[in-house]
């Protein structure tokens, strides 16, 4: 029979306990950073920022490729898909406002940046109507393919003319800082 003693059964059944509950917090945490670095992978292995940024906008287009190719049918699926392109835009808008965007401003590129920045609220909209949207309403698809267009637009704004602008007036070192830095911001939402 267990006792509830100072010394007694307790204390040793106590620190086990103690011990695995650590044991099982430090491996959630790692596992965490695990997936966080998986999930950052791609971007950092893509090169410099602007490259890494293309990268992910290549993937974004993968996943409105795969949306657009379901049916009313498959509202399940449809609801996956926007959740992994949620996710996939969260993580590289935060990226893009807290670094690129910023550096742009700091670099005579202001209303470049606002008028990037504005067309993230759009993005935004577009995710908050999909997702308020019942996923088998014949008017969903049209609605993606729309976002699609207005979010092509956006990526071919950035990669053709805004991005080389920016790159092409940092220095090699202030390059190489700009991807650190959004390499450190996209790991946090990774």
């Amino acid at each position: 029979m267990a006792t509830t003693s100072r010394d007694g059964v307790l204390g040793e059944v106590a620190t086990p306990v103690a011990i695995g509950a650590v044991a099982g917090v430090a491996t959630g945490l790692m596992a965490n950073l695990l997936r966080k670095a998986v999930v950052q992978a791609p971007t950092v292995f893509a090169g410099n920022w602007d490259e890494a940024l293309a990268a992910e906008h290549a993937a974004t287009l993968k996943i409105f490729d795969a949306l657009e190719k379901t049916d009313d049918t498959q509202a399940t699926k449809r609801g996956f898909l926007l959740m992994q392109l949620k996710h996939a835009l969260g993580k590289h808008a935060f990226q893009e406002e807290n670094v690129i965007y910023a550096m742009m401003r700091d670099h005579d590129l202001k209303e470049a940046a606002d008028h990037l920045n504005h067309d993230h609220g759009y993005v935004k909209q577009y995710l908050f109507e999909l997702t308020e949207l019942p996923r088998d309403d014949a008017a969903w698809l049209p609605k993606v393919s729309d976002f699609r267009t207005m979010i092509e637009k956006h990526m071919r704004e950035e990669e053709d003319e805004l991005f080389p602008k920016l790159r092409g007036g940092l220095t090699a070192e202030q390059n190489r800082h700009v991807t650190t830095a959004m390499n450190k911001e996209g790991l946090k939402l990774a």
